[in-house]
């Protein structure tokens, strides 16, 4: 782990540098980025549609209740009257927190074929230039892969740039569910990757779901990935405020409240996820016992303690990652706070040694993969931490229950 100078001139110096990146941003990108998300026009259609619409002569109810509320609803219907709604409204259904994951699997494989159609007639679409031609190609060929059959989809919105979530294992029967939460520049198109596939949110997740059922073969276990928020697009304005995480963290409390069972949860935070994770810590349910964040740039509080969770708080970061580098403050809102593997934080330091940079702690055989996996599973005993000392190891031997950080 890389020892750090802390002398107040460094960090000083590390503040005007930040203001001057800062600065530049400003100029060259404008604040307009920050406001340039709009509301998802296909999923707020089918959403209005489904508040209009009834069954038995009753009305639906308000999409945005409570998951409690819609899991009755849902579970005093048959199996037919279910398999009616998602047909009727993929859109609504396929993203609704407390519809039964099956169903949600359903809706949304009906909604991705439906997008496929409209892609692929866009690809020869006369009207579109050569480039808005190729990127439909390369959305309706996305949408063609994520129908493949055995693929769970549990989130989708083609709007924009497009999120979308995937789960690997069977999240109703787990004995254990991981949320992967990835950074910067994740969208319908980089969700999965060919090259580098470990980089993706679905070969992070392939790989933590690999690494939990090798740690502990005999726990059921289920891995999200979760792209199901509007990602800072590149390292500009968006990726140093805490804007996208404040929106993102809405959403994935939003997630973590309607997820069926009640097995213990573990978030796992890569780089502007762990931000995100941040946002979203004191607003988790008591059922996350973990979260576990990896090259974090911060997560907008100066102390582990401040994110006012009962999860355990862990942090790593390999020595050849560059966001080390990042001045780990915040001024006016910008920047992300202090650094999550400094001793001052207070988070459980795991060992990273060989994750070999900014993208590489989802490969596996590494021990950052391996130190996640166990934290995930509640193999707390098994971890390695990065230092000695420290409380990484402190109360949790033997332990299956969230405790403070």
């Amino acid at each position: 782990m890389t020892s750090f100078d802390t002398s107040p001139q460094l960090n000083v110096w590390r503040a005007l540098l930040a203001l001057a990146v800062v600065f530049v941003m400003l100029a060259t990108t404008g604040w307009t980025a920050l406001h340039s998300h709009r509301e998802s026009t296909a999923l707020q259609a089918s959403l209005t549609k489904w508040e209009h619409g009834s069954i038995h002569g009753l009305r639906l109810p308000d999409p945005k209740a409570a998951p409690s509320v819609l899991s009755r609803f849902f579970a005093s219907l048959s199996p037919e009257e279910q398999g009616r709604l998602a047909r009727r409204y993929p859109l609504a259904v396929g993203n609704m927190n407390g519809a039964p994951v099956t169903l949600r699997y359903r809706a949304n494989h009906i909604a991705l074929e439906q997008q496929r159609k409209v892609e692929k007639k866009r690809m020869h679409d006369s009207r579109l230039s050569a480039a808005g031609q190729q990127d439909a190609g390369r959305r309706m060929h996305r949408y063609e892969a994520l129908t493949s059959p055995g693929r769970q989809i549990l989130a989708f919105d083609p709007e924009g740039s497009g999120r979308i979530a995937e789960v690997f294992g069977n999240l109703d029967r787990a004995q254990r569910i991981s949320v992967v939460v990835p950074g910067v520049d994740t969208d319908l198109l980089t969700f999965q990757k060919t090259n580098r596939q470990y980089t993706a949110p679905v070969g992070m997740a392939k790989a933590l779901y690999a690494a939990e059922r090798a740690q502990s073969p005999t726990t059921r276990t289920a891995v999200i990935a979760w792209a199901d928020y509007t990602a800072p697009d590149g390292l500009g304005v968006d990726a140093a405020t805490g804007l996208r995480a404040a929106e993102g963290a809405v959403r994935l409390n939003a997630l973590l409240g309607g997820l069926p069972g009640r097995a213990p949860v573990a978030t796992v935070c890569h780089s502007y996820g762990s931000v995100v994770c941040g946002v979203a810590a004191h607003g988790m349910p008591r059922r996350v016992t973990d979260i576990a964040v990896a090259a974090s740039p911060g997560m907008r509080v100066s102390r582990a303690s401040h994110l006012d969770t009962t999860a355990r708080v862990w942090a790593m970061r390999d020595s050849s990652d560059w966001i080390q580098d990042v001045p780990y403050l915040e001024l006016g809102g910008l920047g992300h706070g202090a650094d999550p593997v400094s001793s001052a934080f207070g988070a459980r330091v795991l060992s990273a040694r060989d994750a070999q940079g900014h993208a590489g702690y989802f490969q596996p055989g590494t021990d950052s993969l391996r130190n996640l996996a166990d934290v995930a599973v509640g193999a707390y005993d098994a971890v390695t931490c990065a230092r000695e000392n420290d409380l990484c190891r402190a109360g949790v031997s033997g332990s299956t229950t969230a405790g403070r950080a």
